[in-house]
């Protein structure tokens, strides 16, 4: 590891009722990779976002190349060739993706922009990341994990020193993964300065050269991920210590009634011929590599995306279900993969997201009974260990965790039978990821019945009482948790035939 090439000390910063930075340390060297760490609402993207001049700092210094900064805007940081990977994707889903990925520096041939060399230029950054997309599909047409492809490709483009990634493998394969670690460590021996946000601790332990941990807005220490366990990082974060122990058995009585039941379904390219049941109280787990048809397939259930055929069974009887409204009066509350787009209104209270979906029963005459309103997203809150200064809070001041469990709340209000969970804790750190779980067990308990898609294997080991696992639209395994290793989903998610 080189010199240092960028020091934070001491940085501070509150917004209204909430001490989100409170003398905050961070020291990143040329040709290192180093994590970032903490729960959810430590603090790590707002510290990012202090650096890159997205907010302004209240306290502290930054010196960046030796140098004393403070940068006022994105784009001054990127001249100057600081870059921030976003978790969430910042991409104009209307424009192509070479046109994402140039945006603000076009190719220009005379006065007009030269969409050619771009999409040229787009496909020779895509040849060094390994991945196969074209430059000239529109942005919006792509999957999360290939949108989040395209900010790193677009990150890499700049001449970046420093390059932060937030949460990159959020919702990447395991090839993908692979891919972006070959890229990581090329812009190591380059001798960029690196910092790495991930909830994930193998990756930490795969990727990182140092961690740095934070807690509650705090700076907790530093340490060398050579000689540091998980266990250490752990304990720094949280306080406490969290195992991930596979599930061995199911906890579903065998004369379990089913309450859902799909016969063959199919829909668009990417759902085929897909049957299975749901039992009372139990965790159907989903497993499959990206683009291998199950946000599809749940999409489809839940009314958001239409039916070619098949069919649906809920306690017995055959519904039809032509949109979301359909599937919530069945009793189907679906949590998407992609929050911001369709889970929660940002923009809008706890108390208000958490009472959305059931609307009527909040109503005195034309008006919402707020009261009412703001008792019962209370009592959620609580319940759900929801960190936020009140019901009045507005969404998009809380972190992906807890937003994560504003989307739940609304369907508990609602009262949903069955709950559909698409990557439920794609970006959330290990201690809010263990109060979803526990979450997740308490549901079922309470009679409730979960669909789980998840991409990550331990996610899957853990919750699940059985497994099905889809390649390329299509069911190619089903598998009781007594039975399912890592190998047998791996050979299922590859098998293109069920």
């Amino acid at each position: 590891m080189g010199e240092v090439i960028l020091t934070m000390k001491g940085i501070d910063k509150s917004f209204p009722g909430v001490h989100a930075l409170d003398h905050v340390d961070l020291e990143v060297r040329k040709g290192e990779v180093h994590a970032l760490m903490g729960e959810n609402g430590a603090g790590k993207s707002t510290l990012m976002k202090v650096l890159t001049g997205i907010y302004k700092k209240d306290e502290g210094t930054i010196t960046y190349e030796g140098k004393d900064v403070e940068f006022t805007s994105p784009k001054e940081a990127q001249e100057a060739g600081v870059m921030i990977v976003h978790q969430e994707l910042n991409m104009l889903s209307h424009l192509t993706v070479a046109q994402n990925i140039f945006i603000g520096r076009e190719k220009m041939s005379g006065k007009l922009i030269n969409d050619a060399s771009m999409n040229k230029a787009a496909k020779e950054l895509f040849a060094k990341l390994n991945i196969e997309i074209d430059p000239t599909e529109q942005m919006g047409n792509l999957t999360v994990g290939k949108q989040q492809m395209c900010e790193i490709a677009k990150a890499i483009s700049h001449e970046s020193k420093v390059l932060v990634f937030d949460e990159p493998t959020a919702a990447l394969t395991e090839s993908e993964i692979e891919e972006l670690f070959k890229i990581i460590r090329d812009l190591r021996e380059k001798q960029l300065g690196i910092v790495y946000i991930s909830h994930r601790m193998d990756e930490i332990k795969m990727i990182t050269d140092r961690v740095t941990v934070m807690r509650d807005g705090g700076y907790v220490g530093t340490l060398d991920t050579e000689t540091s366990t998980k266990e250490d990082i752990i304990n720094m974060m949280v306080g406490r210590v969290i195992y991930e122990e596979p599930k061995t058995k199911s906890n579903v009585p065998a004369d379990a009634p089913v309450v859902l039941e799909v016969k063959n379904l199919n829909a668009g390219k990417m759902v085929k011929d897909v049957s299975f049941q749901l039992h009372k109280g139990e965790i159907l787990g989903f497993s499959g590599l990206m683009g291998a048809g199950r946000t599809e397939t749940a999409r489809a259930i839940f009314g958001a995306d239409p039916i070619d055929s098949g069919e649906i069974i809920i306690g017995g009887k055959t519904v039809h279900i032509k949109s979301p409204a359909d599937a919530v009066a069945n009793g189907i509350g679906y949590l998407s993969e992609d929050r911001k787009r369709f889970g929660i209104a940002v923009e809008k209270t706890v108390a208000e997201n958490s009472t959305m979906a059931s609307l009527n029963h909040f109503m005195k005459g034309i008006f919402i009974d707020k009261k009412k309103e703001a008792q019962v997203a209370e009592k959620y809150v609580e319940q759900l260990k929801t960190k936020t200064p009140s019901v009045e809070q507005l969404v998009v001041n809380l972190s992906g965790g807890n937003q994560q469990k504003v989307v739940i709340a609304k369907w508990l209000v609602r009262d949903c039978e069955i709950l559909i969970f698409d990557e439920p804790t794609r970006g959330i750190d290990v201690g809010a990821k263990s109060e979803i779980y526990q979450l997740m067990n308490e549901l079922v308990k309470m009679g409730k019945s979960i669909i789980m898609i998840s991409s990550e294997m331990t996610e899957i080991l853990r919750m699940s009482d059985r497994v099905i696992v889809m390649c390329e639209g299509r069911k190619t395994g089903e598998m009781a948790i007594e039975e399912v290793s890592q190998e047998a989903i791996m050979h299922c998610a590859t098998k293109r035939e069920g």
